[in-house]
């Protein structure tokens, strides 16, 4: 069966549908010989390369959904290189043999937690994509004086430099320290750093951020940091429906 040739790559993890897109229209995919165009359908079976090499589909395309709960720890960067040598989540995964490991969405370095990673292109663009507006839940310390109003502003909205943000739902956590007190909250948002970005636009700082959820998945308990735990099938199913995917 044919099928569009980004959204055949991205099931085959070559990257999302979007980058492919991307490479495809910078003329660096040949299908039988002949350079792609973005509209072009192909089949596992057609000789389909990429910068010149032969991509290995019908092997790629046969392997099941896989997803891990990973659990992140400040210093390591949601990138497969990076200059600085910092350490990256990609070298704590396990080994595939065949097909490769997608972040879905990403971390910044000083956040700890709840990252999911998958083989399946089209499951991570789906989660990623803010009209599925997929939940994420984050315990996180903030240092500075935090009032009702201040709650009621975030709750409500608040604009940011990139467009209006808000939380969907803020609780308290820990209310012994009235200057450095852990919250629980939640947003519907993959903006980058918007967590952050809400609490520093009330003149306070977020002094630790931790994931605890992303949709129906949860951080793993008994897991170090830098650890993983691999889904179920009916985990995966789950996660799936919540972004109209069958799985």
């Amino acid at each position: 069966m044919t099928e569009r040739l980004q959204k055949m790559l991205a099931r085959a993890g070559y990257g999302s549908r979007r980058q492919l897109e991307n490479v495809i229209e910078a003329g660096r995919i040949r299908i039988n010989e002949k350079v792609a165009t973005l509209g072009d359908k192909a089949e596992p079976y057609d000789k389909i390369r990429m910068d010149g090499k032969l991509l290995n589909l019908g092997e790629r395309l046969d392997i099941r959904c896989r997803v891990l709960a990973y659990k992140k720890h400040v210093d390591q960067i949601v990138s497969r290189n990076d200059p600085g040598g910092r350490p990256t989540i990609f070298q704590s995964l396990p080994k595939l043999r065949a097909g490769r490991w997608l972040a879905v969405g990403r971390l910044d370095v000083n956040t700890s937690g709840l990252l999911l990673v998958t083989t399946d292109g089209e499951l991570k663009r789906r989660l990623e994509h803010p009209s599925h507006e997929v939940v994420r839940s984050y315990a996180v310390r903030v240092h500075g004086v935090v009032d009702e109003a201040m709650l009621d502003r975030l709750l409500a909205g608040v604009e940011l430099d990139d467009g209006m943000a808000r939380f969907d739902t803020i609780r308290v956590a820990d209310d012994a320290h009235r200057g450095n007190r852990w919250f629980e909250v939640t947003v519907r948002q993959g903006r980058n750093r918007v967590v952050r970005r809400l609490w520093d636009s009330q003149g306070v700082t977020v002094s630790r951020l931790m994931r605890t959820g992303f949709g129906t998945v949860a951080l793993p308990g008994g897991v170090k940091a830098g650890g993983w735990r691999e889904l179920d099938r009916k985990q995966i199913r789950e996660l799936a429906a919540l972004v109209d995917l069958k799985r």
